[in-house]
């Protein structure tokens, strides 16, 4: 037996998420390895998935988690074995299949990443979903740079949402390689924990998140965006001549209110940033450059942790915009 978070849909009770105690017996049959998991996460997916605030969810019941890191304990796959450390983001579980916010789990061996020697499963989790996008986005801007020979410190990089766990993880990888970067958050009061991070400069997402010209004056030589909406629109419109843009997120909106004008008379470049279904070797190179160059020290300070029963009561948080960075969740407690 195990905990798992498990959400159900009946015609008496409605949509709805509980702890609930499960059976091994129960965990998908269309999974080949067998996971213990040690840690998961709450994602912004997840708090829709718990909550029912959207239809994320595709099938019922379901355990929710899109990641987790965790133990392997039984393999009909042949690349991994009892005792393999593996993590897990995207190819919708928690969505249509059995996730992460679980004790157990039963995934597609093929969807599994051995986790770095040099990563715990708590860091993992701490980076979670979200870090690994943000490095996706990263390594996007950096392919960018280097073929078009812009070094670190030759211009500023916006960083949206930045109070998020995308945002977080990106203002600390981008300022470690040593870009100027600014931070753009709805949440002021959270400058000093954001230039901790590495921001040099925090400003208000209000200037970004309204209707605005399809140019504007030129600023950015690269953006990581998970807004989305006004916000992406604008910030296309202030990247300079032959910058990028990373979009990986839509928490303003999925909608894109702008013009083909960035694009045809500065040669901007928009990165769409997929960490769902991204191929395995871009998710190895990801895992690994995460491991080697995210400091650990500001991956502490953008964490907070939780147990698997204050999950339900965090999933509304982080759909509101109440919580820094990310939220680690100890399925053991």
């Amino acid at each position: 037996m195990f905990k798992a978070l498990l959400v159900n849909k009946t015609d008496d009770a409605g949509y709805h998420c509980k702890l609930s105690e499960l059976d091994e017996a129960q965990l998908p049959a269309s999974g080949d390895v067998t996971v213990r998991v040690e840690w998961s996460t709450i994602n912004y997916k997840d708090g829709l998935a718990i909550t029912g605030k959207a239809p994320v969810v595709r099938s019922f019941p379901l355990v929710p988690g899109i990641d987790f890191a965790g133990v392997v304990t039984a393999s009909d796959h042949p690349k991994w074995k009892a005792g393999d450390r593996v993590v897990l983001n995207g190819f919708g579980v928690g969505e249509s299949h059995w996730g992460g916010l679980s004790q157990m789990a039963r995934v597609k061996g093929d969807w599994l990443v051995a986790l770095p020697d040099a990563l715990s499963a708590r860091e993992a989790m701490a980076i979670g979903t979200a870090g690994y996008t943000a490095m996706l986005c990263v390594m996007a801007l950096q392919r960018h740079w280097d073929a078009a020979g812009v070094k670190p410190g030759s211009g500023e990089v916006l960083v949206t949402g930045a109070g998020g766990g995308v945002g977080g993880v990106a203002i600390a990888l981008l300022a470690a390689m040593g870009h100027t970067v600014v931070a753009s958050t709805g949440r002021l009061e959270e400058s000093d924990y954001l230039k901790g991070l590495g921001a040099t400069e925090v400003m208000d997402r209000a200037g970004l998140s309204a209707a605005g010209k399809p140019l504007q004056k030129e600023r950015w030589i690269g953006v990581v965006d998970s807004v989305g909406s006004h916000t992406l629109a604008n910030a296309c419109a202030s990247t300079r001549y032959g910058g990028a843009v990373a979009a990986c997120g839509l928490a303003q909106g999925m909608d894109f209110p702008s013009s083909v004008a960035p694009f045809i008379l500065r040669g901007v470049t928009l990165y769409g940033i997929d960490s769902v279904m991204a191929p395995l070797e871009k998710r190895q190179a990801a895992w690994q450059r995460l491991a080697t160059d995210l400091d650990r020290g500001k991956l502490g300070a953008i964490t907070k942790e939780v147990g698997l029963a204050e999950a339900l009561t965090a999933a509304p948080d982080i759909l509101a915009g109440k919580v820094r960075g990310r939220l680690v969740v100890n399925v053991n407690s």
